[in-house]
């Protein structure tokens, strides 16, 4: 395992769409630069329906004067706090390709977005664009349902003790760091599990936490059952955290989904952001 920084949180793309949904991600990402001392890439992107525009060159210009207003406003917000921001606007049809287009561009290591509200029935749900981003980045994404702030209790980080939890656990111990956070590591047996597995939850938490103290971090690890994405919900809120942090694909996640079910299901029901890791060289 290589000792490389996982998150390289050197340049964060902050995608806000102007909409009260994005006004808690907006903020949570010129906290987590500031902290960071990352460059900040403020995304806009306008839907665009060819024909739609064709017919109504009026409508896509005020969207475009509009959002390059509302990204003024942004910049200036973030450059009184002291930040390295870039607006950029750009037109597309799928609002997700054109925010993982500009990641890549700017080789980011982290997108930040927002999550909008869903009704009861599909509440646990995420959004199609947010799927997709989540899915397609080629880096890490946070995402920040609306009311929720930048963290300032804690890190909850769950692991399952494969490759990829330990990526998800080395990647929040070093944001705990930058943000000079306590952290809970916590792995979750599933009813039925096999011994073997359930001991390996146990000696990835032990050996985690150990990791996070040498990082002179306040760490606690916890061995929990019942169904993951509750559970670690339950848990955040019980030792008040106030981010969540999962790998994008448990041990059973199948790659070719464009994320596992418990990280879309941590995102859904969770009041706090969550940070969902990806495989490095995804």
């Amino acid at each position: 395992m290589s000792d490389a920084p996982l998150c390289r949180f050197e340049t964060i793309v902050l995608a806000t769409d102007g909409s009260e949904f994005s006004e808690s991600a907006e903020a949570v990402g010129l906290d987590l630069a500031q902290r960071c001392g990352a460059r900040l890439i403020l995304a806009r992107i306008i839907p665009t329906d060819t024909q739609h525009d064709a017919l109504s060159p009026r409508r896509s210009h005020d969207a475009s004067v509009t959002a390059q207003g509302d990204l003024d406003v942004l910049e200036k917000k973030a450059r009184e706090q002291g930040l390295d921001a870039l607006p950029i606007l750009r037109h597309g049809v799928d609002r997700h390709q054109e925010i993982v287009k500009i990641a890549e561009e700017y080789k980011a290591g982290l997108i930040v977005i927002g999550r909008r509200d869903r009704n009861d029935l599909a509440r646990l749900m995420v959004g199609d664009a947010t799927r997709k981003v989540v899915g397609t980045a080629p880096c890490n994404v946070m995402v920040v349902p609306r009311g929720a702030q930048a963290p300032h209790r804690g890190l909850l980080v769950g692991t399952d003790g494969s490759e990829l939890g330990d990526q998800a656990a080395r990647a929040a111990i070093e944001l705990a760091g930058y943000c000079q956070l306590p952290i809970t590591i916590a792995s979750v047996a599933v009813p039925g599990q096999s011994e073997e597995r359930r001991q390996e939850g146990v000696d990835a938490i032990q050996r985690l936490q150990g990791e996070a103290r040498e990082q002179g971090l306040q760490a606690d690890a916890t061995f929990e059952e019942g169904r993951a994405e509750v559970t670690l919900i339950d848990v955040a809120r019980r030792d008040n955290r106030d981010l969540i942090v999962v790998g994008s694909h448990g041990r059973t996640g199948l790659k070719r989904l464009l994320m596992g079910s418990v990280s879309e299901r941590v995102i859904g029901g969770a009041d706090c952001p969550v940070l969902v890791v990806k495989e490095l060289n995804d």
